[in-house]
C-alpha cells in the first residue's frame, strides 16, 4: 500500500465518533486534521484522534476552517461528515483544491448539486466517494454472492421494509427529519436502496405512494419534551422499483408504523429466497430458503468487523491498486435520483421512468 492515505475531517459531529472508531484499526489512512464550527467540538475529536490509532502516533491538527483544511499539503482526501445541506459544497471546496472526497449520505440534497460534484470529480480526475458503506460488509455481501452464484435462480423480486414510529420519541432536536430533505426515505432508504442496486442492479423505473398522517409530532425527550412541531414532508411511503434485469422490489420507509415483524430485506428468485440483516449494519445473519427451511450461510464475502469508514479504507486500496472505489459517487447519485424520482412519482400519482444509472459496483470477494 505505501504511505496510508492522509484524511482530514470536516464535521466533528455525533457520527465523527463511529468513523474515528474505525479510523483507529485502519492501516490505510491516517488522520491528520479536523475543522468544525464548533471549534472545541473540533480539538475534542482531535485529542482523541491523536492519543488512539487514528493519527499513527503523530498529532492531529485542529483547522480552523474548510478553506484552510482543504489548502493543507498533508490532506489527501476530505471526509466530509458536515450536515446534508452542507455536503455539495464542501466536496466541491476539495475538488477545487485538489482533494478526492469521501461523504456521509446522501451525495448532495439534490440531482443539481450531485452532478456538479460529479463533474467537478471528472474534471479534476480526482475521487468522490460517498456512504453508505455499510453494503461492503459481510451482510449484504455474502447474500449478494448468493445472488451472483445462483443459489435462488433467475431474481424475480425483493422485498425492503423501514418501519417505525419517528425520531421524535429519542431525538431531542427532531424537526429536520420532518422538513424538506428529510422524511424516512431520505433519511434512511439510502442503506436499502444501495444495498438493492448491489443485489439486483440500477432501477429504471418506479411506481410510488405516500401520505402523511399527522401534521403535528411531539418531542418525547430532551429538554424540549413535549414542544410540537408542523410535519412539512411525508412520512409513509411504498414505491415499486423495476431493476435493469427485470426484478421488482417492493419498498416501504415509514415513521408512521407502532410496531412490525417486517423483514428488513428480502431477495426472491425461480429457485429460493434470500433474508438479508438490517443493511444499516454492516454484518448479521443471511438465511436461505430453497423451499425446505432456512439455514444460515456462512459469512463468504465482504469485508470482516467492518465499520464506518470502511468505504474510505477501500478507497484507499482503490488508489493504490488503480480500480474503481466500491462506494462510488455514480451510485451514491443513482440512488438519489431514484429516491426524488419516487418521491415525484407518488405526488404525480404515476409511474415515472429514473433517468439516471450506475455500474453495479464489484463485488467484495
Amino acid at each position: 500500500m505505501g504511505e496510508p492515505l492522509r484524511i482530514g475531517i470536516v464535521g466533528a459531529g455525533k457520527i465523527s465518533g463511529a468513523y474515528l472508531a474505525t479510523l483507529d484499526r485502519l492501516t490505510s489512512v491516517r488522520l491528520t486534521a479536523v475543522t468544525d464550527l464548533d471549534r472545541e467540538r473540533a480539538a475534542s475529536l482531535a485529542r482523541e484522534a491523536s492519543a488512539g490509532g487514528a493519527g499513527n502516533g503523530r498529532e492531529v491538527a485542529v483547522v480552523g476552517s474548510v478553506a484552510e483544511l482543504v489548502a493543507r499539503d498533508d490532506v489527501d482526501t476530505v471526509l466530509n461528515l458536515t450536515i446534508p445541506a452542507a455536503h455539495a459544497e464542501v466536496a466541491l471546496a476539495a475538488l477545487s483544491a485538489g482533494k478526492h472526497v469521501y461523504g456521509e449520505k446522501p451525495l448532495a440534497v439534490d440531482r443539481k448539486e450531485a452532478e456538479a460534484v460529479l463533474a467537478a470529480a471528472r474534471a479534476a480526475g480526482l475521487r468522490v466517494a460517498s456512504a453508505p458503506d455499510t453494503v461492503l460488509g459481510t451482510g449484504t455481501q455474502t447474500a449478494r454472492k448468493a445472488v451472483d452464484d445462483g443459489l435462488i435462480g433467475r431474481p424475480v423480486s425483493a422485498t425492503a421494509f423501514m418501519t417505525g414510529a419517528g425520531h421524535e420519541k429519542w431525538h431531542p432536536d427532531p424537526e429536520f427529519y420532518y422538513r424538506p430533505g428529510g422524511g424516512p426515505l431520505l433519511d434512511m432508504g439510502p442503506y436499502y436502496l444501495s444495498a438493492l442496486v448491489h443485489l439486483l442492479g440500477p432501477v429504471v423505473k418506479v411506481t410510488g405512494a405516500s401520505s402523511r398522517p399527522r401534521a403535528e409530532r411531539t418531542i418525547g425527550s430532551g429538554p424540549r419534551a413535549g414542544q410540537s412541531f408542523a410535519v412539512e414532508v411525508d412520512t409513509h411511503i411504498t414505491g415499486v422499483l423495476e431493476h435493469a434485469g427485470g426484478a421488482l422490489s417492493t419498498l416501504v420507509m415509514s415513521f408512521d408504523v407502532k410496531a412490525a415483524r417486517l423483514p428488513r430485506i428480502e431477495v426472491h428468485g425461480t429457485e429460493a429466497s434470500l433474508s438479508l440483516p438490517d443493511p444499516n449494519n454492516f454484518d448479521g445473519p443471511v438465511e436461505l430458503n430453497r423451499g425446505d427451511g432456512w439455514e444460515v450461510l456462512a459469512p463468504n464475502a465482504g469485508y470482516r468487523d467492518a465499520g464506518r469508514g470502511t468505504g474510505l479504507a477501500d478507497l484507499a486500496e482503490a488508489l493504490a491498486e488503480g480500480r474503481p472505489h466500491r462506494a462510488s459517487a455514480e451510485l451514491a447519485a443513482h440512488v438519489l435520483d431514484v429516491m426524488l424520482t419516487l418521491l415525484e412519482a407518488a405526488d404525480q400519482g404515476r409511474t415515472l421512468p429514473v433517468a439516471s444509472t450506475c455500474e453495479r459496483p464489484a463485488p467484495v470477494v
